[in-house]
């Protein structure tokens, strides 16, 4: 195995090369995973233009990336989940294990969590990367190397699908249309949502939505969806768009904020104090993946159906911003 590697590296706002770096040595218990797809985010992007989100800021060269799947290339000394060749897809952050939040099972909410491309850990925009064998998952044949890849968006959807009890019968409004929209469509109706309404203003993105299992869409410029939803999955990150969808939601219904807009929202208070509506943000996921992979193998979610464009390393920053370029473009893929 070569000792160098290929990574795409953010030096600073809008300053990406692509440079040399040793490969990684994996611990005891780690992996060394050849990456062979990585799915782009809206995170990435936002670093990439302006250097920070929040409280997480640039202050390094990073590698970004973090939708990442690929081949067991090497193994640690006290690994036993994983043979060389295996196909896996990565959960990209890694918990301490012993803290309260791992200790209750929300390991999403661990304070010394190491996630890739959140600074100052590296991410996958490049040819190798060591992750925890726990946090490696076997992948069948019959998901695709992207699609295996994109299972971390999946899980978001199932995170988010989870937290507003989604099950048989739910009705369901999911505003915003993008890709983490178009995974929760997916993932509430094979949960048994019967009815699941979406709500954007790209048309084509609507028509997908319909395509991939929406029972109806409203483009917002036009008019605003019908009913009374009993969950909420807000996936815009609008503000608009939120308090909109909150003054919607019937009696006893649940509100799950999960796009990432503005640091603060107007809350309709006596909408929600009247109905005793439920209202709870997210972040990320946990113990997702092994859900997230049955749903793309049984066919129950079609994650190759999402991507529009493939880029290769050299090519990460027009990844990045191929969005902003196309209004057709839905999930760009990064294949190192």
């Amino acid at each position: 195995m070569t000792e160098t590697m290929r990574a795409a590296v953010l030096r600073g706002v809008r300053d990406m090369v692509v440079e040399r770096r040793p490969v990684p040595e994996p611990g005891p218990r780690e992996v060394l995973v050849r990456v062979t797809a990585v799915g782009t985010c809206g995170s990435d992007t936002h670093y990439y233009e302006e250097g920070r989100i929040g409280p997480f800021v640039v202050r390094d060269p990073l590698v970004l990336g973090h939708e990442a799947a690929g081949v067991v290339a090497a193994a640690g000394s006290e690994v036993s989940r994983h043979a060389v060749g295996q196909r896996v897809a990565i959960e990209p952050g890694v918990p301490c294990f012993v803290c309260a939040q791992c200790r209750a099972g929300r390991y999403n909410l661990c304070p010394d969590m190491r996630f890739f491309a959140t600074p100052p850990v590296d991410g996958a925009f490049c040819e190798y990367v060591a992750v925890h064998e726990e946090f490696a998952y076997a992948v069948p044949d019959s998901v695709s190397d992207e699609a295996a890849a994109l299972c971390e968006p999946l899980s978001v959807g199932v995170w988010a699908c989870r937290k507003g009890r989604v099950g048989p019968g739910t009705r369901v409004l999911i505003t915003g249309a993008g890709p983490i929209g178009l995974v929760a469509v997916q993932t509430a109706r094979a949960f048994g949502a019967s009815e699941v309404v979406v709500t954007d203003v790209n048309p084509r993105r609507l028509e997908l939505a319909a395509e991939l299992g929406a029972t109806s869409t409203v483009d917002v410029r036009e008019g605003a969806p019908d009913g009374e939803p009993e969950v909420l999955l807000e996936c815009s990150g609008v503000a608009r768009a939120a308090v909109d969808g909150i003054r919607s939601v019937g009696r006893a219904g649940r509100v799950v904020l999960v796009g990432m807009g503005g640091d603060e929202l107007p809350l309709p208070l006596s909408h929600v104090q009247n109905n005793e509506i439920e209202l709870t943000g997210t972040f990320r996921y946990a113990n997702t993946w092994p859900t997230a992979i049955a749903l793309a193998a049984s066919g129950a979610v079609d994650l190759d159906r999402l991507v529009t464009h493939r880029f290769g390393l050299d090519e990460v920053e027009q990844a990045l911003t191929a969005a902003a370029r196309d209004e057709n473009a839905v999930k760009s893929v990064v294949v190192p």
